[in-house]
């Protein structure tokens, strides 16, 4: 379903505001919640205002992506903001801990559409030769959001109401969302397909069913836990059943199983994977371990969001000379480079090997993330280009909460002490937070910790070990690569 090309750069504008809008509302949002949680109460609820949309994104991503390839883009977009925006303008008025977590459940169903959808529109207006380079400038917009959003979520608590970090979505929706309408030109040549109702419903049961399980993974609750794992189970046996029998399945096993889609699939869960527990525990382990402020804790992953779209721009700009295999195995082998650099570290080390270690790994993720989309997106049909893009976006998803639950258990085992160190709790963590003068109590607190994140950066090595073995298991693509060939000599840089 090809894009009319004269207003593409329109479009791009409008793919690069919806995304924005996206990248930044994570950060800003956790820069605001002390401020949130001072007026709404309800401290104990403090991780769902969060959990509640990335599960919602998660579950939501693959049907939206598959609506897509049946609909067409341009509706499943602006439904997509309309929810969106929706669940924003409610947030902003949210009374109570539990109200803002349903209404950020709103606005993950509709991120559950925005950025699968936005991607396989860029795939739509570009060819596989000229879509790196776009790639490489969304890319930049999640680095300068990083950056954006700690700011401007500051500002906002300072100056007005923390509701405005919600409601500012609301203008920049409805500016995408017209730039969508005026300029997104679609041939009427979709499928119209019946709507696999049952599949999409018990597969959103089930992927979160099963993310409910895994943050219940390592609480004081056996019992909500097997509950949320005998609920994945049969929705999970309901789903396959469902897809099995339907003509047109949301996710549909052929072509999820075909082994390029499948490997490339899977380097992105393990990458995410191991990127999660880089930016969940370095950011602690410099300041409580190492003694070093916020400020040069955000400097260390800083670092990984300058290499991030400079791995993804030279990816860009290399389509045409390497194949995309070859980029792609090129950024997992940087993986375990960048992470040697956490295993290394000590109390005592310098805050700059672990700023080399994040801009390794964080160029290695452009030089992965960018080749496996326009890989995948280029060995199957526009009818499937919508689904393949969700699956991907939908397997980074789930490798950041997977990575999230298993590094997170490999931390509180550390915690809890082996040999001589004493255990660690929450409290005493808190506590040390706020010290500023170290005591022979907060030493040995400090030590105990130190253990258990070295534990957890073995861990991180291991997952990016792992991104290295699937990477090699991705098959050469020759017609693929061929895509990618310029049909006219480059012109002269």
């Amino acid at each position: 379903m090809p894009t009319v090309k004269p207003s593409r750069l329109l479009v791009i504008a409008s793919v690069m505001t919806t995304m924005a809008m996206i990248a930044i509302e994570a950060t800003i949002v956790s820069t605001a919640m002390p401020q949130i949680v001072a007026d709404l109460g309800g401290l104990h609820l403090y991780s769902w205002v969060f959990s509640s949309f990335l599960l919602a994104q998660t579950a939501m991503t693959v049907v939206f992506g598959n609506l897509a390839d049946a609909y067409g883009r341009k509706p499943v977009m602006l439904v997509g903001i309309g929810i969106f925006l929706l669940g924003s303008l409610l947030a902003g008025f949210a009374w109570s801990m539990p109200a803002m977590i349903c209404f950020r459940l709103i606005q993950g169903v509709g991120a559950g559409a925005l950025q699968p959808v936005a991607m396989t529109i860029v795939a739509d207006l570009y060819p596989a030769r000229e879509r790196g380079k776009v790639q490489g400038y969304l890319a930049s917009v999640w680095a300068v959001a990083a950056v954006v959003g700690p700011v401007l979520g500051g500002l906002i608590v300072r100056s007005v109401s923390w509701a405005w970090i919600f409601w500012m979505n609301i203008p920049v929706g409805i500016a995408a969302a017209s730039g969508f309408i005026l300029f997104l030109k679609e041939n009427s040549t979709h499928q119209r397909r019946s709507t696999d109702v049952g599949g999409a419903v018990s597969f959103t049961v089930a992927v979160t069913s099963l993310l409910i399980a895994l943050t219940d993974i390592g609480n004081q609750h056996p019992s909500e836990l097997a509950a949320a794992a005998a609920v994945f189970c049969i929705a999970t046996v309901i789903f396959v059943m469902v897809e099995r029998r339907v003509t047109h399945p949301i996710v549909s096993f052929a072509l999820w199983s075909h082994r390029p889609i499948a490997a490339t699939n899977g380097v992105s869960v393990l990458a995410n994977m191991a990127l999660i527990g880089l930016t969940t525990f370095l950011p602690i382990y410099v300041q409580l371990v190492m003694q070093r402020s916020p400020t040069m804790a955000g400097f260390t992953l800083t670092t990984m969001l300058i290499g991030w779209p400079a791995g993804a721009t030279i990816a860009a700009r290399l389509f045409h000379r390497f194949a995309l295999r070859h980029l792609l195995v090129t950024g997992a082998l940087l993986q375990p480079l960048g992470a040697m650099a956490f295993v290394l570290l000590t109390p005592n080390a310098s805050p700059l090997l672990a700023a080399m270690g994040s801009l390794v790994m964080g160029f290695g993720m452009g030089l992965i993330s960018v080749p496996s989309l326009v890989l995948m997106q280029e060995i199957v049909d526009s009818t499937q280009r919508g689904s393949v893009t969700a699956s991907n976006i939908f397997s980074r998803n789930l490798g950041s909460t997977l990575g999230a639950t298993l590094l997170g258990a490999v931390l509180n085992h550390g915690l809890r002490g082996s040999g001589k160190a004493a255990p660690v709790t929450s409290d005493q963590l808190r506590q040390l937070l706020n010290t500023h003068d170290l005591a022979a109590g907060d030493a040995a607190i400090r030590l105990s910790l130190a253990q258990a994140l070295n534990l957890t950066f073995w861990a991180v090595l291991v997952l990016s070990l792992g991104t290295v073995a699937v990477a090699l298991l991705v098959p050469p693509t020759p017609a693929t690569d061929a895509a990618l060939k310029p049909a006219v000599d480059p012109e002269p840089r």
